[in-house]
C-alpha cells in the first residue's frame, strides 16, 4: 500500500502541482481546499494519511487550529505546514502542538521535498513503535504468566490487579530465573501506559561511572568521551515505564540521586544546568534480600521504601512443580515454530527426569534446557541426551525406581568412603530441603577451604550454581 499525503492547499495551480509531483514520486497525494473537506476525511478516516502539508490561511480557517483538534487523533502522522503568511509566533505555537516543521513560500522544490521526506520517515517509525506496542500488549498479558499451580494463580491476579492501579513504584522479587522481566512487561503493556515507551536498564551490567550518564544523561564536554548531548533513560521513559533490574547491584552513593529524581519527578543531565520534568513510574527487580542489603549498609532504607509501594514475589520453579505440565508444552511449542522442528512428544522417562530435577535457574533453565534439546532435535521426541540435568538429586530408590543404565541419576559411589567424605541428615522431618542444601555447600566449602571450582567439580554442577546457592543461603 502506497503512503499516503494529504495536502491542504486553496491555491488551485500550488495544490494541484504538488499533488502531481508527489503521485510522480510514489506517493498516495489526496489535496483539499478547505478546512471542512479536510476535517471530514480526518474525522470519516477515509484516509489514513503519514503527512498532512497544509496552508496556514485557508477560505474558512485556520491550519493551526486543524492541527490542534486533531492532535490527539493522528497516531503516527507528521504535520507540516507552507504557508505565504506565517511569522515567528505562528512558527512557534506550531512547533508547541506538534507540527514538524514550518516553510514559508515561496520555499525551492528541494528543501520541501527533504523536509517531506525526513516527515515521512519520522511518521514510519513511529507507527514501527506503536505496532510494537500493539504487538506487546497482545503478547504480555497476565495470562502470559503460565501455571495452575495455587502460586502462580496467585501471582496472575496480582499481576492483573496491579496493571489496573496508577502505582508509582513496585519491587519484585524472586530468585533468578522466575520471570521477573516477564511480570515487569505484562505490568506495563496491560496498564494505562502501554503506548508509552518501556525502558530497561540492568544495574548489574554497567560500571557506576557509565551507570550515571546511562540513567539521568549528560551534556557534550560533561566528561572525557561525552562528545554530544545524551538523554538518559530517565528521561526516554518519560510517559511510560523505567524497569530497573538487579536494583540491589546499584552503588549507594547513586541510589542517593535516584531517590531524589524519583521525589522530585526530575533529573538533572552529567554536566546540565536545568532539571528536566519526567513522569514515569519505577518498577524495580532483584534476586536479593533487600532487607538483609539494608542492614548491612548495602542498600538505603529510604530508597527501599520509596520503590515498595508494592512488593510482589515471584515463585521459584521448586514451588510450583505442577506448572511443567504447561510450561514444557508452551516452550516446545515456541521452539518448534522458530527452528522448524515438530518435537511433541517425551517419554515418561524424560517426564519422570524433569520433574525430581530442584532447576536452580528456574524458568529461565527450563527454557534453555528445551530449546536446547529441540534445537538437536531429530525427530519428534524430545532426545533425553540433550537435557543434561546432571545436577539432579538421586531419587530414593524404594520410592522412584531408576533405571540401571541411567546415568543423569546414578553416579558411581566408591566402595569404602571414610566417615570424612559421609554427610548425613535426619529425615524425621526436622530438616527442610533449603536447611541440607545450604549444608551441604558449606561442609564442602571447609573441606575444601573455600574454592568454589573444586566444590564445583566434587559435587559435578558449576561454578555459578555453587555461587548461588553460596548467595542464597548467605553462607561465608
Amino acid at each position: 500500500m502506497s503512503e499516503t499525503i494529504l495536502i491542504i492547499e486553496d491555491e488551485r495551480l500550488l495544490g494541484s502541482e504538488l499533488q502531481h509531483h508527489y503521485r510522480k514520486q510514489g506517493y498516495e497525494a489526496i489535496w483539499v481546499e478547505n478546512c471542512a473537506d479536510a476535517r471530514r476525511k480526518l474525522k470519516s478516516r477515509s484516509v489514513d494519511p503519514l503527512l498532512v502539508l497544509s496552508d496556514l490561511n485557508l477560505p474558512d480557517g485556520n491550519g493551526m487550529d486543524l492541527l490542534e483538534e486533531n492532535a490527539g487523533n493522528l497516531n503516527g502522522c507528521e504535520w507540516v505546514f507552507l504557508t505565504g503568511y506565517g511569522d515567528v509566533p505562528d512558527s512557534v505555537r506550531a512547533l508547541q502542538l506538534g507540527a514538524f516543521d514550518f516553510l514559508t513560500k515561496p520555499c525551492p522544490q528541494e528543501q520541501l521535498d527533504m523536509t517531506v521526506h525526513s516527515a515521512l520517515r519520522s511518521a514510519q517509525a513511529q507507527r514501527r513503535l506503536l505496532a510494537g506496542a500493539h504487538d506487546s500488549s497482545q503478547r504480555y498479558q497476565p495470562d502470559s504468566f503460565i501455571g495452575s499451580s495455587p502460586a502462580a494463580a496467585q501471582t496472575r491476579q496480582m499481576l492483573q490487579q496491579l496493571s489496573q492501579v496508577p502505582y508509582s513504584a513496585l519491587i519484585l522479587t524472586g530468585e533468578t530465573g522466575t520471570g521477573k522481566g516477564l511480570a515487569a512487561r505484562i505490568l506495563h503493556y496491560s496498564g494505562s501506559r502501554a503506548k508509552q515507551p518501556l525502558v530497561e536498564l540492568n544495574c548489574a551490567a554497567l560500571p557506576k561511572e557509565m551507570m550515571e550518564s546511562e540513567l539521568f544523561g549528560h551534556e557534550a564536554g560533561s566528561f572525557t568521551g561525552a562528545k554530544g548531548r545524551h538523554r538518559g533513560l530517565m528521561e526516554q521513559a518519560d510517559g511510560g515505564t523505567l524497569f530497573l533490574d538487579e536494583i540491589g547491584e546499584m552503588p549507594v552513593d547513586l541510589q542517593a540521586k535516584l531517590l531524589k529524581a524519583l521525589e522530585d519527578r526530575k533529573v538533572r543531565r552529567l554536566g546540565g544546568e536545568r532539571e528536566i520534568s519526567v513522569d514515569i513510574q519505577i518498577i524495580a527487580a532483584t534476586n536479593r534480600n533487600l532487607q538483609t542489603d539494608i542492614s548491612e549498609g548495602h542498600f538505603r532504607a529510604d530508597l527501599y521504601h520509596r520503590l515498595s509501594v508494592f512488593e510482589l514475589r515471584l515463585p521459584a520453579l521448586q514451588e510450583r512443580p505442577s506448572d511443567l505440565h504447561e510450561l514444557v508444552p508452551s516452550f516446545l511449542a515456541e521452539f518448534n515454530a522458530k527452528s522448524g522442528k515438530k518435537v511433541s512428544q517425551l517419554s515418561p522417562r524424560v517426564w519422570g527426569m524433569l520433574e525430581r530435577y530442584l532447576w536452580p535457574g528456574n524458568v529461565r533453565e527450563l527454557r534453555n534446557v528445551l530449546e536446547r534439546c529441540v534445537m538437536l532435535s531429530t525427530s519428534n521426541v524430545l532426545p533425553e541426551q540433550w537435557l543434561q540435568l546432571q545436577s539432579a538429586p538421586l531419587p530414593p530408590a524404594t520410592a522412584i525406581p531408576v533405571s540401571p543404565t541411567s546415568t543423569a541419576y546414578s553416579p558411581s559411589v566408591p566402595d569404602k568412603q571414610d566417615d570424612d567424605d559421609l554427610i548425613c541428615f535426619r529425615l524425621d522431618g526436622s530438616l527442610g530441603l533449603d536447611d541440607m542444601v545450604g549444608d551441604i555447600i558449606s561442609r564442602m566449602l571447609e573441606k575444601h577451604e573455600g574454592n568454589v571450582t573444586e566444590v564445583a567439580r566434587v559435587l559435578n554442577t558449576t561454578r555459578e550454581k555453587v555461587r548461588y546457592r553460596i548467595e542464597k543461603f548467605q553462607l561465608r
